[in-house]
């Protein structure tokens, strides 16, 4: 059976193909069903997009998908940059673009507290969801530090670290970021049922 990773975003796709362990499944994503109109990602929290994502790409597929949402929660804006974590600068901006906004917004500010939260969702092909969730607290600094990594990673220090995410060896990563943890939790709530798809 086939399992559907619904993301074209390449970075995202290799980070929770290394993380999460498939039991044989043959899975495969967005990219292979390039008929597939992106999903639209209006939803006003990351649960919300999560769960549009997985029904609208099992449904157009007929294969169990999974989904995922994720977001930086910064303590000094309120939440923000939250389900806009991805087009924080801006509907078509970039990840460079988003970096600098988020570093002027917190100039002034001295809570830099922060965290990434993901949502993942698992659909049927008949649109039955369940959905699990991670969070990686940590802080915001001041300026880019690492080559490593995606999106914020260069600005976000995690908990008990003194190396961003962009710093921090992708391994290491893999293990205690918020996807991670989402996946982890997913593993666990989700053994059997996809051992038996």
């Amino acid at each position: 059976m086939k399992l559907v990773i619904a993301t074209r975003n390449a970075h995202k796709l290799e980070e929770i193909k290394a993380i999460f362990d498939f039991q044989g499944l043959e899975v495969c994503s967005a990219f292979d069903f390039p008929e597939i109109p992106d999903v639209v990602e209006d939803g006003d929290t990351l649960e919300a997009n999560a769960i549009k994502k997985a029904v609208e790409i099992a449904k157009a597929t007929g294969c169990w998908t999974l989904a995922d949402d994720s977001g930086l929660e910064v303590k000094a804006l309120d939440g923000a940059p939250g389900v806009y974590s991805a087009r924080y600068a801006g509907d078509e901006c970039s990840y460079a673009a988003n970096n600098v906004k988020l570093v002027r917004e917190l100039a002034d500010k001295k809570d830099r507290s922060a965290c990434f939260r993901t949502v993942i969702a698992l659909s049927d092909p008949e649109g039955n969801i369940r959905t699990v969730e991670g969070c990686c607290p940590g802080e915001i600094i001041e300026e880019l530090r690492g080559t490593g990594g995606f999106g914020y990673d260069p600005l976000f220090i995690p908990g008990g670290f003194d190396e961003t995410f962009a710093e921090l060896d992708s391994g290491l990563k893999n293990k205690i970021s918020h996807r991670a943890r989402a996946l982890q939790q997913a593993q666990s709530e989700w053994e059997e049922l996809l051992k038996h798809l």
